[in-house]
């Protein structure tokens, strides 16, 4: 499977591109998004191949982030997807700080949000994102989601907590925009 944007595709993750990513990530003390991790390792890379491989097509539907030369950037997901309520959520990680903040991330949800409305027959994803995390905000508000609301004070990161703010968007307004 492929789906291709203008800048970036989406495709399936191989054991070598989750080994890049974790190998590649990049933490970004300026602007945190989650716990800062150490000890990455292949045995730790290969693990997470494993959990998308059996998670693939029945929870999740998890794909990579590639520049069209090739270059395996992040991974993006349709993730706790639910056939019975038609509803899933999307995630998204740029392992490198120098590819973030370029539209890549934008790109590679908006393709993912097509495909889970069209092919999955999704009525309703979901995302989440904390108080901090401007530029994911931006991301989201971008690609026709709304703030539905706050879990206030709900994340507890680096020493502070945080409010999760709760996005999401309909079929209806997904194709009322095309």
């Amino acid at each position: 499977m492929k789906l291709q944007g203008k800048n970036v595709y989406l495709a399936m993750l191989e054991r070598k591109d989750c080994k890049t990513l974790w190998n590649d990530f990049e933490y970004d003390f300026a602007h945190p998004t989650e716990e800062f991790n150490i000890g990455h390792s292949d045995e730790k890379a290969d693990g997470w191949f494993d959990e998308i491989q059996r998670l693939q097509g029945n929870q999740n539907v998890r794909l990579g982030i590639f520049l069209n030369d090739g270059t395996v950037i992040g991974d993006v997901a349709l993730q706790d997807i639910d056939r019975v309520n038609r509803k899933c959520s999307v995630g998204i990680g740029i392992a490198k700080i120098e590819y973030r903040a370029k539209g890549y991330g934008r790109e590679a949800v908006g393709l993912m949000v097509d495909y889970g409305f069209r092919y999955l027959g999704m009525e309703r994803i979901t995302a989440n994102t904390l108080e901090i995390n401007a530029g994911a905000q931006k991301m989201l508000a971008r690609c026709g989601f709304l703030l539905e609301g706050r879990e206030r004070k709900a994340v507890y990161l680096n020493g502070n907590k945080y409010d999760r703010l709760c996005y999401g968007i309909l079929k209806e307004e997904y194709f009322s925009d095309k």
